[in-house]
């Protein structure tokens, strides 16, 4: 069961679940990462989780593209097809720029929205 342990069925703080993956990666080489909090390295993966999830967006827009430029029938037609194509591009850039920008800016917040306590570094 996620989130759990094999011990008991209560289930498992971030705290639990993060800390000895920490001390992995610290072991494995990457660097004092105890001083990060659960919730920022949970945050550092939603941000992960949205660039993978847009560029996957992205690919499958880039696949379309070639399928609709394979099938014009007329040089306006293509041209019409990469004109939408670039267009529909800028405006994904920029609203993923925007979901980037307010990810990383909570990134380091001390507070959940519906906590009062803060959480951000382990102390």
């Amino acid at each position: 069961m996620s989130g759990t342990s094999d011990k008991d069925t209560v289930p498992r703080t971030a705290t639990q679940t993060m800390a000895p993956l920490l001390a992995t990666w610290q072991a494995a080489g990457l660097g004092p990462l105890n001083w990060l909090a659960p919730t920022v390295v949970e945050r550092m993966s939603d941000m992960g989780s949205e660039w993978l999830s847009f560029v996957a967006t992205r690919v499958r827009e880039d696949v379309a593209l070639q399928h609709a430029m394979l099938h014009a029938k007329s040089s306006a037609e293509a041209q019409a097809i990469q004109s939408k194509f670039l267009q529909t591009a800028m405006d994904h850039y920029s609203a993923e720029t925007g979901k980037m920008v307010e990810l990383s800016a909570r990134l380091f917040d001390p507070l959940e929205p519906d906590d009062d306590t803060p959480d951000n570094v382990n102390v």
